[in-house]
């Protein structure tokens, strides 16, 4: 057995949370500064926003806890290179070929040209690589390569990225191959189960061997028998040499041994500060699984992690599979936190409600958990963002993946507030809501309980759907292979959205009526079927997981409900809308769906699940496609949007710490230059 395939993050973007437009009322607003007060959105390039968050509380927490999370941003800024190389073996030398060229360049800066060679820089940065952070699919300049000639001739101050014997003549045609020849790593993942996935990848954990090589390798390691299983080759690059296929561990004094050794560094700093016992063993577990490369102490850190209830809290590791085309191998992220008190408690009344939502849930009940442990759910502010979670980030994080851990000792289900704030209000008043909506009535319940709508989804698809249902004894928890992910997005989100309109809601006192599941109903049908086209090139149909996982449920029930007009299409003056006429039989379908969903999981039924994404979730209208792009350019809104992070202002007196202050910078640019010199180890 091996890692859960899924990814376990929700990661939604700029346009799904235009939706949600309206008035927040949890008390993040009243810790921020007015709207107006602070800029959110900074810039747009390409279909690219860049925005700031808000850290609301840092300044009541205790020093020790500050200093706590100023030692663990800094651990999560240290793995940065390590995402750029996984990514693809060339991105880093890429990255430092192209700063450099920015930092020297003498020519005229004011031209076309020079514009987009820094929008295809900006992009690399905000990708973490040359391969689009969501499709996958390697982006061309918008430059020539003549013109990439004359930018590395007219920088004679830059230290390139020479390799040993090469000089910058030869540094030029290798350039300019990586970044404009279609047929190099023009996909950083492919999940076309018609070919070698490996192969065609660009992603670097495999080097040298074939897709049936790797299955092989780790299937011999495997014992069908084991309850407790490894996360096998979660933390490894496999290659080949002389002949002979083998793991080269991510560790300290092994693979990535710099950046891990700084991130030990600062880990050991953040393990004297730690609030009480089990976090201190929690982050000493940490730093000897990066030392040692040990998938089982790997496995005691989460089981500790995950029991965890401090005040401050971060994530820090090979976490998620999704930059993996066999779900093995994971990216290198971090996300530092601490609590929202006051929100925490709408989660927390999720949570210990989990057994009731567990026992109605509408699934076969030899698909049930009979007894459901430690669902642990928070409301969280977010201190810092690193690798795999910057710029771009979630908005809820349910971990750890492995289903042994979740089954015995429970999950923890975080939703990140301050990062759905700050998408709400980067949106405000972009047009998308009267653009894409039916009637004046579905922009209204989208304005007054859209952001609600929104965050209790994330709490319902984080805190319980991940963390609801069982395998049947002997199914392998590889069993879905690459529609895995699609087919586990797809149960937790049919979970909350199922429950988002029960009457337990209410009764919990979580919301007051219906309308907050119908505000939510009308967004998921309406980015499902339509709105998410606007993230996809046109002729292209849908790779990435979460966007297949929203199709599939929205196509699904569109179908199905057709008979009863349950969902109805609609053109008028030429443009398409989607209306949902029966809000009730909606969720009806829902839990059909999710019945499915989570038969499909628990059998480990391949051809099944299969079946439901290539039918539902892939294919994309093309005449519905370029009806939509060309609505939404008028907008002028990016589709994509990421985040730079806020910083910390130290006070020192005779070598102590004697404060800390939070300062949220405007530039992207300064940013991101800024890691490459101070976080750079690789």
């Amino acid at each position: 057995m091996k890692k859960q395939i899924l990814s376990t993050i929700v990661i939604m973007t700029a346009l799904f949370t235009a939706c949600n437009q309206g008035t927040k009322t949890t008390p993040i607003q009243n810790e921020m500064e007015k709207p107006q007060e602070f800029k959110y959105l900074l810039e747009q390039f390409a279909d690219l926003k860049i925005m700031r968050y808000q850290v609301p509380g840092f300044d009541e927490l205790t020093l020790q806890q500050k200093k706590l999370v100023y030692y663990l941003s800094e651990a999560a800024l240290c793995g940065r290179d390590i995402l750029f190389d996984q990514n693809y073996k060339n991105n880093l030398k890429i990255r430092r070929t192209l700063e450099e060229i920015y930092k020297n360049y003498e020519g005229d800066r004011q031209t076309n040209d020079f514009k987009e060679f820094v929008v295809y820089l900006k992009r690399v940065w905000f990708s973490n690589g040359i391969h689009h952070h969501y499709s996958t699919d390697k982006f061309t300049p918008g430059f020539s390569p003549e013109y990439l000639n004359e930018l590395i001739s007219e920088s004679q101050g830059g230290s390139f990225p020479l390799d040993k014997g090469q000089t910058i003549s030869d540094l030029v045609p290798e350039m300019t191959a990586l970044l404009f020849d279609p047929e190099i790593a023009p996909k950083r993942i492919s999940l076309d189960s018609s070919k070698d996935m490996i192969k065609a990848s660009a992603c670097n954990f495999y080097e040298g061997v074939t897709q049936k090589e790797a299955e092989e390798f780790y299937n011999k390691m495997k014992n069908p028998n084991d309850t407790t299983p490894i996360s096998y080759g979660l933390n490894s690059k496999l290659v080949k040499k002389n002949g002979a296929v083998q793991e080269e561990v991510y560790k300290v004094r092994g693979l990535y041994s710099a950046a891990l050794e700084k991130i030990v560094y600062w880990l050991e700093k953040a393990s004297a500060v730690a609030e009480n016992d089990q976090q201190k063993q929690v982050i000493e577990k940490l730093i000897g699984f990066y030392k040692t490369g040990d998938l089982n102490i790997y496995d005691e850190y989460n089981v500790l992690w995950v029991t965890d209830k401090s005040m401050v809290d971060f994530v820090n590791g090979f976490t998620e599979v999704y930059g993996d085309p066999l779900g093995m191998k994971a990216t290198w992220e971090s996300v530092v936190n601490f609590k929202d008190m006051e929100a925490t408690k709408r989660a927390e009344i999720i949570s210990a409600n989990a057994q009731w939502f567990e026992d109605n849930s509408p699934v076969d009940p030899r698909f049930k958990k009979t007894e459901v442990k430690g669902v642990s759910a928070k409301v969280i502010t977010v201190a810092q963002l690193g690798g795999d979670c910057y710029p771009s980030t979630p908005i809820g994080i349910n971990l750890p993946n492995a289903d042994w851990i979740r089954k015995e000792h429970g999950s923890k289900s975080v939703t990140m507030e301050n990062i759905t704030y700050a998408y709400d209000q980067a949106a405000l008043g972009n047009g998308f809501l009267e653009e894409f909506c039916y009637s004046p009535e579905e922009i209204e319940l989208s304005k007054k309980y859209g952001s609600l709508a929104s965050n209790l989804h994330t709490d319902l698809h984080e805190c319980l759907g991940h963390g609801s249902g069982q395998l049947l004894p002997g199914t392998s928890s590889e069993a879905l292979k690459n529609y895995s992910s699609s087919l586990e997005e797809a149960r937790a989100d049919l979970f909350a959205l199922y429950y988002l309109a029960d009457p337990k809601m209410i009764e919990l006192g979580i919301v007051l009526d219906t309308n907050t599941a119908k505000a939510e109903y009308n967004a998921y049908i309406r980015n499902g079927c339509m709105t998410q086209l606007t993230r996809i090139e046109t002729g292209k149909n849908i790779e990435q997981a979460h966007m297949r996982n929203r199709q599939l449920i929205a196509k699904w029930c569109f179908e199905k409900g057709q008979a009863e007009n349950v969902i109805e299409k609609v053109m008028r003056e030429g443009e398409t809308f989607y209306k949902i006429n029966d809000y009730k039989k909606l969720r009806g379908l829902f839990g059909q769906l999710l019945a499915e969903v989570q038969r499909i999981k628990s059998e480990g039924d391949y051809e099944a699940g299969k079946n439901l994404v290539e039918s539902y979730g892939v294919v994309v209208d093309p005449v519905l496609h370029k009806e939509v792009k060309d609505r939404f350019v008028k907008l002028n809104i990016a589709p994509y949007g990421g985040f730079i992070n806020p910083v910390f202002k130290v006070t020192e007196q005779n070598g102590e710490i004697t404060d800390i202050k939070i300062e949220y910078p405007e530039d992207y640019t300064e940013q991101m230059l800024y890691y490459s010199k101070n976080y750079s180890f690789l």
